[in-house]
């Protein structure tokens, strides 16, 4: 009974005094890439920039429709001759004479109403401007496009970015694996020899030599995984101190990839976008020399009285509606050479289209024999792997039974671990050229 009660005072102390172990965030491949992206400013940007695409076109199609404008206007009169005297004025002799005997005008003066209130509202709604309007609507709708083709773009490269930040951090992972089993093999093989109790110095120097050397590349190792996790996790906005858990592994076969001609890329969208929007706003600039014919229609009301109190005053109304001409006369060929500079400009951007399909096919292109060429390799670095391994196991037990040296056990462990980490390589490669592909051409 003793025994059991110190038992049960025991495990609660026991379980307060050990740390505990936080559980480590699991993360794969869709998830990485999605918070990547969401944390990426250039996506945020090339949204907002679509949005203010789409107000630019609203705003260049607001001028195909009426304007309408309202004006209010309080004005008090001011006698420039008697400031302080109201806004009355003297009457000439003869007429003041004339008038002396009408009551109200004994003083010679006649009153004139000083406070007026003026309120109306005027309608402008554009008929023909040879183009001005239409060809700044389809700039501006070009401008859109190039907006939708960037986000697109940038969504395409940030992607990319994303995968290549997860399959080198997951890369790093395996390249610590393989340093550690280099080690361990390092140490078996000097455990065994100092079993055997027969280990000359040269051998021993040599095995210390070697495991002094792996423990550096497993620490190389290791600072290069830390630093890829740090960089992965930062970029997708979790807690650099987390403990990450990469789950999705590196797929070790691959199939043939199924392509296609290189047809179409948002870069293409891109320039062919500009040139179309630079040719339309040429038009536009053209346009500006032509006549622009409007209608027009107003409607004022007006009130005076001589006093504040207004709506005591005279009232009257006026309106009218018609047509409105206005003819540029001469702008110095201010027009004509904004015309010609957008012309150039939209020459320059179908240059670049040119120059565009021709490196982009060409990148697509070598990615497309990249993914291929490093399927083909695979294979053999499989084969030479499953060789070196059972080189590496024929050598140990050669240095157990004292046929090996030193030197040949870690040339073999050192050819084993070189192909191992070129097979990594080589799957990690493969599909760094299948997401580059999918940037490229969407496929």
């Amino acid at each position: 009974m003793k025994i059991r009660f110190l038992i049960l005072t025991l495990i609660p102390v026991s379980c307060l005094l050990s740390p505990i172990s936080s559980s480590a965030v699991d993360l794969t491949f869709d998830a990485a890439v999605e918070k990547i992206m969401a944390e990426n400013n250039d996506v945020r940007k090339a949204s907002d920039n679509a949005t203010r695409a789409q107000a630019s076109l609203d705003a260049a199609n607001s001028n195909r429709w009426f304007n309408l404008s309202g004006n209010a206007t309080y004005m008090n009169m001011v006698n420039v001759a008697r400031p302080f005297s109201g806004t009355g004025f003297d009457l000439p002799p003869e007429l003041g004479g004339i008038l002396a005997g009408i009551p109200g005008f004994q003083n010679q003066q006649i009153a004139i109403p000083d406070n007026i209130l003026m309120a109306g509202v005027t309608l402008t709604q554009p008929i023909y401007t040879f183009g001005k309007i239409g060809y700044a609507v389809d700039a501006a709708r070009s401008g859109l496009k190039i907006s939708e083709s960037q986000n697109e773009l940038v969504k395409r490269s940030a992607r990319y970015a994303a995968a290549e930040l997860y399959w080198n951090a997951k890369m790093t992972d395996g390249l610590v694996k393989i340093a550690e089993k280099n080690l361990a093999a390092a140490r078996d093989a000097k455990r065994n020899l100092d079993s055997a109790g027969r280990a000359s110095s040269p051998n021993l120097i040599k095995i210390s030599a070697d495991i002094a050397t792996k423990e550096v590349s497993l620490s190389d190792a290791k600072f290069n995984r830390d630093s890829a996790y740090r960089i992965l996790k930062i970029m997708a906005g979790m807690d650099v101190d987390a403990e990450l858990n990469l789950t999705t592994e590196i797929p070790d076969t691959f199939g043939a990839i199924a392509t296609k001609k290189m047809e179409s890329n948002p870069q293409f969208d891109i320039y062919e976008n500009q040139a179309r929007a630079l040719e339309a706003s040429a038009r536009a600039r053209r346009a500006a020399r032509y006549p622009t014919l409007a209608a027009t229609a107003s409607y004022n009301f007006i009130d005076m009285h001589d006093d504040y109190r207004l709506w005591n005053g005279s009232k009257t109304q006026s309106a009218y509606w018609g047509l409105a001409l206005q003819v540029p006369i001469w702008d110095g060929g201010l027009s004509r050479a904004n015309a010609t500079m957008d012309a150039m400009d939209a020459a320059a951007a179908r240059e670049d289209l040119s120059k565009a399909k021709k490196l982009l096919t060409n990148q697509y292109n070598t990615a497309v024999l990249k993914y291929k060429h490093w399927v083909g390799n695979l294979s053999n670095l499989k084969n030479a792997a499953a060789l070196a391994q059972k080189s590496a196991d024929i050598s140990a037990n050669r240095f157990a039974n004292g046929q090996a040296s030193a030197v040949e056990l870690s040339d073999v462990q050192n050819a084993l671990s070189q192909v191992n980490m070129g097979v990594l390589n080589a799957r990690v490669q493969i599909l760094l050229a299948a997401d580059e592909i999918k940037k490229l051409n969407g496929e």
